[in-house]
């Protein structure tokens, strides 16, 4: 793991490489300041004050330089991550000091995917001085978050598989002093049918299991966090064509996701009761694996009827939500990466995101615009319910005729979340199909900054 604490550090004063800040707005007043010299290399390199555009000046000494760099007005978390990415091994100190958190894209441009690389290239390690002493800790912990999320994404299922699933839950609950309950074999057979359904069809090393996670005081108000923890999806007896299987190592994504809230709301020590549940499976084919028209009976006592074994994630997480409610929580929030539908409608960019609570939601899109990671609403449907019926059992899990595809999962979720309970359910892609700076190709959060800020507001000012 990236040491990102070594590349924030308190500024005491010390020899830095400086780097001005100027944008397009301003450029033209910021050019006619600058020296005869300076406007050439401007003009040569074309530099315009773009956000994460990058120049560098000489000084007046030999070997003395600075940067310049493209940003706008309001900084976002990654406008710094090009400049680190660009820049040579060295001490940095902004010119106008930031608040801490607008590091995060300068630590994460340090951290790379490497496992597998028998000799990786060394990263040049860029230290980023800053004033915001008390900033420091919480943009280092969101790093740290958002890099084991990463990690685990980018593992192959080879190397991934529940077991392991379970070894980073115990992990990130040891860090945290947290308490992990594992269920598996006969009594996840009794208690949590769907989950055991899904995943009996993988061999005895991965079997399938629920993972949960309880950390907190008793007395503070209790929030469930709920990951898809499907390690590697086949589709099952319907199964996927390959190219489709080629990512599908990412589809343990919502665990992921889960495992980092986790990790951000016990650093943060949040005023909460929290209850984090992972479902874990592979979604195997075997002569063990559940078929297409077997109904299987849920863990709340709906009964379902297989449409589709290739929409399992809706069927462990309705286990889950299940355990979850049966401890009347506060607040149910889930991450799954559970439709094509959702990035059909959305791209990789955006996760869907579902509410049944107005207010809710409006509080996780405020949290999401001023922390810059973005959601988009998605409506709970309810006349699209029809599209789940089924003539053998209380409902179907997957719709006919693959209208509303995102909707129809999110609306079958909700029939195990009773009303008043405020739940919001994201399904993200947990995925960069291309490479952005501090945001490599690969596993990705999306949607987990925005629930921890909404998180923050909601209960540390409550």
């Amino acid at each position: 793991m990236t040491d990102f604490a070594s590349l924030l550090q308190p500024d005491r004063g010390e020899a830095a490489i400086s780097i001005a800040r100027t944008g397009s707005e301003g450029f033209e007043a910021w050019l006619k300041t600058q020296s005869a010299q300076v406007r050439t290399l401007v003009a040569a390199s074309q530099f315009k004050g773009k956000s994460g555009e990058l120049l560098i000046l000489p000084g007046s000494r030999d070997g003395e330089w600075s940067a310049v760099l493209g940003s706008i007005a309001t900084p976002k978390p990654w406008d710094l991550a090009g400049a680190a990415q660009a820049l040579p091994t060295g001490i940095y100190r902004l010119a106008e000091d930031m608040a801490a958190d607008g590091a995060l894209g300068w630590l994460l441009a340090h951290h790379r995917f490497d496992r597998y690389l028998a000799k990786p290239d060394p990263i040049p390690q860029r230290v980023l001085l800053t004033k915001d002493v008390a900033g420091i800790a919480p943009v280092v912990t969101m790093a740290e978050a958002i890099a084991m999320a990463r990690d685990l994404i980018d593992t192959p299922a080879a190397d991934l598989g529940p077991a392991e699933l379970e070894d980073a839950a115990q992990t990130v609950a040891k860090q945290g002093g947290a308490d992990v309950r594992v269920t598996r074999g006969d009594a996840l057979d009794r208690d949590y049918p769907m989950i055991a359904a899904v995943g009996r069809a993988a061999s005895r090393e991965r079997a399938p299991r629920l993972i949960e996670l309880e950390w907190g005081e008793e007395s503070h108000p209790r929030i469930a966090v709920i990951g898809k923890g499907v390690c590697f999806d086949s589709g099952g007896l319907d199964i996927k064509p390959s190219s489709a299987m080629l990512l599908m190592k990412k589809d343990m994504g919502g665990a992921a996701h889960a495992l980092a809230l986790a990790k951000l709301i016990m650093a943060s020590r949040l005023p909460v009761r929290l209850h984090m549940l992972i479902p874990a499976v592979e979604n195997a084919v075997s002569a063990e694996a559940f078929r297409p028209g077997d109904v299987l009976r849920s863990r709340k006592g709906i009964s379902v009827e297989i449409g589709n074994t290739d929409a399992e994630g809706r069927l462990i997480l309705a286990d889950a939500l299940a355990r979850a409610i049966e401890e009347r929580p506060a607040l149910v929030v889930d991450f799954a990466t559970l439709t094509g539908a959702a990035r059909v409608a959305l791209g990789p960019d955006l996760p869907a995101l579902f509410a049944n609570d107005d207010a809710l939601a409006d509080e996780i899109g405020e949290a999401a615009r001023k922390v810059s990671d973005p959601v988009w609403r998605l409506p709970l449907w309810a006349e699209y319910a029809e599209l789940l019926k089924s003539g053998v059992a209380d409902i179907n899990n997957a719709s006919e005729g693959g209208f509303a595809g995102a909707i129809t999962a999110a609306l079958f979720l909700q029939k195990f979340v009773p009303d008043g309970t405020p739940w919001a359910h994201l399904d993200t892609f947990a995925w960069r199909p291309t490479a952005r700076p501090g945001r490599p190709k690969g596993g990705d959060t999306l949607g987990l900054r925005a629930i921890f800020a909404m998180l923050q507001r909601k209960f540390v000012t409550a």
